[in-house]
């Protein structure tokens, strides 16, 4: 009977069907490193998000799945719409060189690094219930080969959303072209309308100034005497700043209709009539609109017609059809 038992015992060890150690998986992610025009600010990668492939990649599947939504309702690609240059409507600003800035949100809600503001739309915004993304078939591993875990939280979707974002760069419009290649050139009108927006009788380019064509600040641009939405002013707490709204970039305007804000101008050529004989003067007007006085910059029918095709300048259509920003389902 000892013998029988001993045997019983020592059976599936003699036939092999022991449990073998399961080998660790090997944590190797790819780094990707972006090419960033010379003509471009250099950008500063936070050494604990460096960008991977596998990292940039994540980021990007995330962006484009709806379970990132507490009720799957909404991806952030349906906001951020890429032939529209990453945008939709007026409450929603264009998705583009975001590794630069430092103010998010209409309001300035959101100031600080990528993942802070990416952290905000997962965790607040989309309110993101991560058992959907630990129980998928997928995110467990692709995380894992992102961040070297699967331990799934919003801070490291926060991260992978980050590094998606950074590499969403807008850089190469036909003013890029001319002004820092050489290789195009503008038209009569076109130039005209160069110089009127980098010069005082345009007066753009104090706010839209800069390769980014913003100031990644808050300006009261004399839209309005009296506020409805108090703009910076509700973040701040502080009465100088009502009606003070972040400045959107320029890059691709053409394509994100409509503008301000609140979406008030369905056109450009709304947009420059305001700037050239609509502004209003309240207590909180910035500085800068120095010609508030006289309703604007009073610009000739010309001059209109130039600044607008100007501004049609800086539409890099490569970028709304890069296949590396288009949704990988």
């Amino acid at each position: 009977m000892f013998a029988l038992a001993l045997f019983a015992v020592l059976l599936p060890f003699a036939c092999g069907e022991e449990e073998l150690p399961q080998p660790v998986p090997e944590f190797n992610p790819t780094p990707l490193e972006l090419t960033i025009a010379d003509h471009m600010p250099i950008m500063e990668i936070p050494e604990d998000n460096p960008l991977t492939v596998e990292g940039v990649e994540l980021g990007r599947r995330l962006f484009y799945d709806k379970k990132l939504h507490e009720n799957e309702e909404n991806a952030c690609a349906d906001c951020h719409i890429q032939s529209l240059s990453f945008t939709s409507d007026p409450s929603v600003l264009p998705h583009m060189n975001f590794g630069w800035y430092t103010n998010f949100l209409w309001n300035g809600k959101i100031s600080g690094t990528l993942e802070d503001i990416m952290l905000f739309e997962v965790a607040s915004f989309f309110k993101t219930d991560l058992n959907k993304l630990k129980n998928d078939e997928f995110y467990p591993d692709l995380f894992f080969e992102a961040f070297g875990t699967k331990a799934i939280t919003h801070e490291l979707a926060a991260r992978a959303l980050s590094q998606f974002e950074r590499t969403l760069l807008c850089s190469n419009s036909k003013f890029d072209r001319v002004v820092y290649e050489n290789s195009e050139f503008f038209t009569d009108e076109e130039l005209l309308g160069f110089e009127l927006f980098f010069t005082e009788e345009g007066d753009c380019f104090h706010c839209h100034g800069g390769v980014l064509f913003t100031d990644n600040l808050f300006h009261n641009n004399g839209l309005d005497e009296t506020f409805q939405d108090i703009g910076y002013a509700a973040i701040s707490g502080d009465e100088n700043d009502m009606g003070r709204f972040k400045t959107p970039t320029l890059r691709n305007i053409e394509l994100t209709a409509p503008y301000m804000h609140d979406g008030r101008y369905a056109t450009l050529e709304e947009v420059v009539n305001f700037y050239s004989q609509g502004l209003k003067f309240s207590s909180t007007i910035d500085p800068l609109m120095k010609n508030v006085h006289q309703g604007g910059v009073q610009l000739t029918e010309e001059e209109k017609s130039a600044l607008i095709a100007f501004l049609k300048t800086l539409t890099d259509t490569s970028f709304i059809k890069n296949p590396y920003f288009a949704n990988p389902f």
